[in-house]
């Protein structure tokens, strides 16, 4: 059965929010990774011991029925409120100007983590200071205040893999600076767009 845990690995009741956790075992569980198994327990069993860590944030509502949130690592702290990327990303989209948004958390001096987007414009769109106090206004307006992001940065194209994932560690470590960090993104299906988005930052961060 589900349930949801604090990060301290306590249960919690009721309506609320936390780490979605399956308490017995299912059907069809996979029981190790093959060559790997020290590896298969770290990943999924040592997080909350004796209880399976899927990686996800979810909420419960009065229902009892279960939403998933975002990976736990796509999970934002802002100034206490928890909020997942894909819930900023989706009210983003849903501008009739952004064709696709990545958003990344940061290290924000007042409230913990600031909230860092990637946006790409439509065809025929032009950036502007002008837009992007609509669009933190959208975003204020689709979640609430404590959304707004801190920083819009325009990007052409996002880091993605040949199947199609967003790479957020490379979004992370451009918002941060960490131009260094990036490891390796030669399986990027684009990788040109990398050297783009640093460029970008580097001169919003001179601004």
């Amino acid at each position: 059965m589900p349930a949801l845990v604090d990060n301290l690995g306590n249960l919690i009741e009721g309506a609320a929010e936390g780490n979605l956790v399956i308490l017995d075992s299912w059907p069809g569980q996979s029981r190790t990774l093959y060559g790997d198994h020290d590896r298969f327990v770290d990943t999924y069993f040592k997080t909350f011991r004796g209880m399976y860590f899927t990686g996800d944030g979810a909420r419960r509502d009065e229902d009892g029925y279960y939403w998933i949130t975002g990976r736990v690592d796509d999970v934002l702290n802002v100034s206490g409120h928890r909020m997942g990327t894909a819930e900023i990303e989706s009210a983003m989209v849903a501008h009739p100007k952004v064709a696709e948004a990545a958003v990344v958390g940061v290290p924000h001096d007042l409230k913990g983590q600031g909230i860092y987007v990637y946006v790409t414009l439509n065809a025929g769109e032009e950036p502007s200071d002008a837009l992007r106090t609509e669009l933190r206004n959208w975003v204020r307006k689709e979640i609430g205040p404590i959304a707004s992001p801190d920083f819009i940065q325009w990007a052409p194209g996002l880091p993605k893999t040949r199947s199609g994932k967003i790479m957020r560690r490379i979004l992370r470590k451009i918002a941060t600076a960490e131009y260094d960090a990036l490891g390796d993104i030669s399986t990027l299906a684009d990788p040109g767009v990398v050297q783009h988005l640093i460029e970008t930052h580097k001169s919003m961060s001179a601004a």
